[in-house]
């Protein structure tokens, strides 16, 4: 690999200030971000990206490459939580392999915020659809995992009422409500509109990423000794699982992506694992789901993996 990819990633300074928080965390700093603040950063985050993708879509020519972005993003969506499902049986319950395996299915919002930047940092171009891609790959993940759940108890609880409750809840999660509205609201809006807010959705839009990624490494690093403690194969399968993902689909997407921002925005997502969405929505799906185990694995290992090592990695795969 080429290593002036991994350092221009680790220099970063979004990236430097997750690691901050990560060692603010193990010296036992009392550095935080207050809970209120979090919760306006990330919504902030995903209004922005939203936004500027809707309008670089609305500029956009719909061609095969769009059409094959979200095709692969839903198909991934489905396939990832089948396959690692099974997996997961060798060692946790149902409701856990469940739970898990609907994260690792699911996307990582700031992990693709974070992907955009590194894009924006090499100088690479990438389509405003992916935007959109990202947010269809919420909601299948969710469903198919309980879904599996829920054919796999031998409790039978397979209420009709009780599944369309929780796809209706996959569907209306304020995270995917949020991104596609700021999605459709910058496609709609003109150019002139849109200027009119340029400076808070774009100019102030790293300085935010780089205080929620601060965040972030506080959470993580906290969370870590609670992962270790549940074993080896939780380690290991949140580890190689999104590398495998992220690895096979930078290879593959060249059969049907040509661009290389979008290809790798797609094997990021393949990569990523939720830790908002799904989360929010297990404890409704599957509330005998240990969070502490599920957590840890996309917070902890999962996302500081692909911001470090999997972005330089994935790209050069397709390089």
């Amino acid at each position: 690999m080429d290593l002036h990819l991994l350092t221009d990633n680790l220099s970063n300074p979004a990236l430097l200030f997750f690691i901050l928080g990560l060692f603010a965390s193990q010296v036992k700093s009392d550095l935080e971000i207050p809970k209120n603040s979090s919760k306006f950063i990330s919504l902030y985050l995903l209004f922005a990206i939203g936004f500027k993708g809707g309008q670089e879509l609305a500029h956009s020519v719909f061609t095969a490459d769009i059409y094959w972005a979200v095709f692969m993003g839903i198909g991934l969506a489905i396939i990832v939580p089948l396959y690692t499902f099974f997996i997961l049986r060798l060692k946790f319950s149902i409701e856990n392999a469940g739970a898990i395996a609907a994260a690792y299915g699911s996307v990582s919002a700031v992990t693709f915020v974070t992907a955009i930047s590194y894009l924006e940092m090499e100088g690479i171009p990438f389509g405003g659809h992916m935007v959109a891609v990202m947010a269809l790959m919420e909601a299948p993940s969710i469903i198919v995992g309980v879904l599996l759940m829920s054919f796999c108890s031998k409790k039978e609880e397979r209420s009709r009422s009780k599944i369309l409750g929780l796809v209706r809840h996959a569907l209306t999660n304020g995270s995917v409500l949020l991104i596609l509205g700021s999605l459709l609201i910058g496609y709609i809006a003109s150019d002139a509109q849109a200027a009119g807010i340029e400076p808070f959705t774009t100019d102030l839009f790293k300085g935010f990423l780089a205080v929620f990624l601060l965040d972030m490494g506080i959470t993580s690093g906290k969370k870590i000794g609670v992962l270790i403690k549940k074993g080896w194969f939780a380690l290991v399968f949140s580890i190689l699982v999104p590398l495998v993902n992220g690895c096979a689909v930078a290879l593959l997407s060249g059969y049907l992506i040509s661009e290389t921002g979008d290809r790798l925005l797609i094997s990021i997502l393949a990569a990523s694992a939720s830790y908002i969405a799904v989360p929010a929505a297990m404890r409704i799906a599957a509330p005998k789901a240990n969070p502490s185990l599920y957590l840890p694995m996309a917070l902890a290992i999962t996302f500081p993996l692909n911001i470090t090592i999997g972005l330089p990695l994935y790209l050069y795969l397709i390089q």
